[in-house]
């Protein structure tokens, strides 16, 4: 594969709810979500949770940064790594802010405003020194932030709304499922447009079917699901992602050991892991 048709997804975060570093996740990772997409020459970057810290030290090490980031939805594990983020403070880089959640009652710069506001934050976004624009869309609206990338885009369900991607490049495609809860009635019909035939189909696995009762309108999945979508949409690699703080190291190896007898070839994301399509 030449260096222009390079697609892959690298985790910098696989966490949901909140960052939980310590001795019993350090093999899988305790960063809030943030993907890293290459695109040929086009870096995309999906959620920013707390992973996003270590991403950005990256970008600045290859040079000035010029990205496309793409937001889920904005509950707080979500976005909290972006006042952390330093190409934002710095002058001459580029960072493009989307979302397809928010309208018509909110708009992405204000919620970014409120986030950062005294006395939750010392400093407001004014202080980014980058090149900033913040967009908004609607979920099911087609994104193309390069060429030859196609994002088609679908609501998700859960509270206060998030956005679904399904990233096209190169004859390939990389979905982006996750804070979205499953219907026990039968499977979401709009997730399964989004990931039929997907290449990976990364999706929001917080809990497992034994757990699901406790956490019925959190919002949330459940692995068994993500095998049950992927079984009937004729996905070829599950990738298990958002895992509960709870789910620790040794957990995390069971649902791993689960979902390949279930699945073959299913993946548990963990933090630096990089895959291809």
């Amino acid at each position: 594969m030449e260096a222009r048709d390079t697609f892959s997804v690298r985790f910098w975060g696989v966490r949901g709810s909140i960052a939980c570093p310590g001795p019993n996740t350090i093999r899988y990772g305790g960063n809030t979500s943030c993907l890293e997409i290459q695109c040929g020459d086009r870096t995309l970057i999906f959620d920013a949770g707390t992973g996003l810290r270590g991403l950005g030290e990256e970008l600045l090490s290859r040079g000035p940064v010029d990205v496309d980031l793409f937001l889920t939805h904005t509950h707080f594990d979500h976005v909290c790594g972006l006042p952390f983020f330093v190409p934002l403070f710095i002058p001459g880089n580029k960072i493009r802010l989307a979302a397809g959640h928010l309208q018509p009652e909110k708009s992405l710069k204000q919620v970014v405003v409120d986030m950062m506001m005294a006395p939750l934050f010392p400093v407001p976004p004014g202080i980014f020194q980058a090149e900033v624009v913040y967009r908004d869309f609607a979920a099911g609206d087609l994104q193309e932030p390069g060429p030859g990338i196609q994002i088609l885009t679908a609501p998700l369900n859960h509270p206060n709304n998030a956005t679904g991607y399904r990233i096209e490049f190169s004859g390939k495609s990389i979905a982006y499922v996750t804070d979205t809860e499953h219907s026990e009635e039968g499977p979401d019909q709009t997730i399964l447009g989004l990931i039929k035939d997907a290449d990976l189909f990364i999706y929001d696995c917080t809990y497992t079917d034994e757990e699901y009762p406790r956490f019925k309108g959190f919002g949330h999945s459940t692995w068994q699901e993500g095998a049950r979508l992927a079984d009937e949409a004729g996905v070829k690699t599950f990738v298990i992602f958002h895992h509960d703080p709870s789910h620790d190291d040794e957990m995390l190896d069971k649902i791993g050991s689960d979902a390949e007898n279930a699945r073959p070839g299913t993946v548990v994301a963990c933090e630096g892991m990089t895959l291809l399509p």
